[in-house]
């Protein structure tokens, strides 16, 4: 048997894919988590083979929390499962130590492909991302300006670019708006940028929007 804990804020969505997974006679949902803090409250005592790991948490960034796993549950076998596109983070978690990367918009059944992939200690890499590792190894390119920029830099630049006020992303990011300025402020240095206009153009020119 397979043990799954699941870790995602949105519990509809966590619904749909422990419903899917559940469909395999292998595989069980173990725990479910909204938060890094819920995360490891359920790893003291759920059993978890494969985590399926959701980027866009609040508080701490899924990329943060698998840099914290990697120290904490080394054994832990880590599947990210994102809407961001392949292009904006799936090198990244890959790089970062993730076993894989599954688009929630890709067909839900793939989940059950990707759970047994990493399970038996290969990568789980859907054509896209497999088309961009080989690109990059192939032919590497100059760094980009944006990816020099933290996860939460990152994340902060695709939000003011979506016209999220930096009250509205400090919420959904769980931090003080101080923080947040203290990161659209790291954003502005690092691009060489002015203002929140200029960092729009600059996103939707290198499709971060």
């Amino acid at each position: 048997m397979i043990h799954v804990v699941l870790c995602d804020d949105h519990a509809v969505l966590r619904r749909g894919i422990r419903d899917t997974l559940v469909e395999s006679p292998d595989i069980t949902v173990t725990a479910e988590a909204g938060s890094y803090p819920e995360l490891r409250e359920a790893l003291r005592t759920a059993a978890c083979d494969v985590l399926l790991l959701d980027l866009n948490l609040p508080g701490r960034s899924g990329l943060e929390v698998l840099a914290s796993l990697r120290d904490t549950h080394p054994q832990i076998r880590v599947l990210i499962v994102s809407m961001y596109p392949e292009d904006q983070y799936a090198l990244r978690a890959i790089r970062a130590g993730a076993q894989g990367y599954a688009n929630k918009a890709s067909d839900p059944l793939q989940l059950i492909t990707a759970v047994h992939t990493v399970m038996q200690g290969r990568k789980y890499l859907t054509p896209e991302v497999a088309q961009l590792l080989a690109d990059s190894l192939a032919q590497p390119t100059a760094e980009l300006p944006h990816e020099q920029l933290s996860e939460r830099e990152l994340q902060t630049l695709v939000k003011i670019a979506s016209g999220r006020r930096l009250s509205d992303i400090a919420e959904e990011l769980m931090l003080s708006p101080k923080t947040v300025s203290v990161y659209r402020a790291r954003v502005l240095e690092k691009l060489k940028l002015s203002n929140n206009a200029e960092l729009t153009v600059y996103a939707i020119r290198n499709q971060l929007v």
